[in-house]
């Protein structure tokens, strides 16, 4: 399945059926009066989230999603039969934004939510609502009202624990898929991965999801390379695995590449809790490991650990210490004090 994470899609609601104006004719009844019934209401444009969805890619096939408009009312005091609602089903994770992109309309996180995005037009009333002890036979109904036409951005931000964080080739794929069930594009060039990718972790029996995003380059807040767009799918993750390839002779500017960029990008993520680790530590002789990750504690003020995501070297280590911040940080904000104000049940 092909990876979309950004559509525009133009919805518009169903509008509401007209009132009738009839009376009633029979035979030896003299007195018939109104008789004409209400228009039906419009139908809804609704978005939902569901299970198994992971990408916006049936959006980049449909992009008009028109609910059908109420029918009109009819004599004998029927009432037009409402129009039908469309719903959109998108994958949890995914934000909606008015046509500008910049306000946000919704932001789905849950499975289940549902939001409508599009109220369709009231029925109009037929002239039967209209009669009284002054005006007992009314010629006069109302029309329907329009439905609402919007154009609308589906953005999705995946929902995982933990997002990687690193250069191109500091070996991202290759631990997830050492660690997980996920088949992630791997080879010996910059920029194998072109989209983000999920994979299942676990470690001492505690599951977690981890998102790969390709790699970023100095100047990625710039546009450059992929540029910093696939960072919104690390945004919702509890905590940052940030990989620095061992064999780079380089690692304190690598590693400072990175953080630029976070700051650049911005959205609170340089605020996260952040593991960083020295990879590919088996192609590095023994005495030059020690030094780089000594060179690269220094500079990020943090312990740094060591690990081979092709001989499993320090793999585990590092899962355990991934499950300790994500519980960390759970706990951290189930205990945060809440800014909404006091209100009695």
């Amino acid at each position: 399945m092909k990876f979309l994470d950004l559509a525009k899609v133009y919805i518009r609601s169903g509008g509401g059926g007209g009132g009738a104006v009839s009376f009633r004719r029979e035979k030896y009844i003299e007195f018939g009066g109104p008789d004409g019934g209400n228009g039906g209401r419009g139908g809804d444009v609704i978005i939902e989230t569901v299970e198994g969805l992971n990408t916006l890619i049936d959006f980049r096939y449909q992009q008009h999603f028109f609910a059908k408009s109420g029918q009109g009312g009819m004599g004998r005091q029927r009432t037009g039969k409402d129009g039908e609602d469309i719903l959109l089903r998108v994958p949890v994770g995914t934000e909606i934004l008015d046509e500008d992109q910049e306000t946000v309309i919704a932001d789905m996180t849950e499975l289940g939510q549902r939001i409508v995005l599009a109220k369709g037009g009231n029925g109009g009333f037929g002239n039967q609502h209209f009669k009284s002890a002054t005006n007992q036979a009314p010629r006069r109904a109302n029309p329907g009202q329009p439905g609402v036409e919007r154009t609308i951005w589906l953005r999705l931000k995946l929902i995982a624990d933990v997002g990687l964080l690193g250069l191109p080739n500091a070996g991202k794929s290759t631990f997830l898929a050492a660690t997980s069930n996920a088949r992630p594009k791997i080879a010996d060039y910059p920029f194998t991965t072109l989209v983000p990718n999920l994979g299942v972790v676990a470690v001492d029996g505690v599951e977690f999801v981890v998102a790969d995003i390709p790699g970023l380059i100095e100047g990625a807040h710039e546009g450059r390379g992929i540029g910093d767009r696939f960072l919104g799918h690390v945004e919702r993750s509890g905590a940052l695995l940030h990989l620095v390839d061992g064999t780079s002779d380089h690692v304190v500017e690598d590693y400072q590449t990175i953080i630029t960029e976070l700051e650049m990008y911005g959205e609170g993520l340089t605020s996260k809790p952040r593991l960083t680790v020295l990879n590919k530590i088996d192609a590095v002789p023994e005495d030059e490991v020690e030094a780089r990750r000594a060179a690269l504690a220094e500079a990020a003020g943090t312990d740094v650990m060591t690990m081979s995501g092709v001989s499993g070297d320090g793999v585990t280590d590092v899962l355990r210490a991934l499950r300790k911040l994500i519980k960390r940080e759970a706990v951290a904000a189930e205990t945060a004090p809440s800014d909404a104000p006091w209100t009695p049940l």
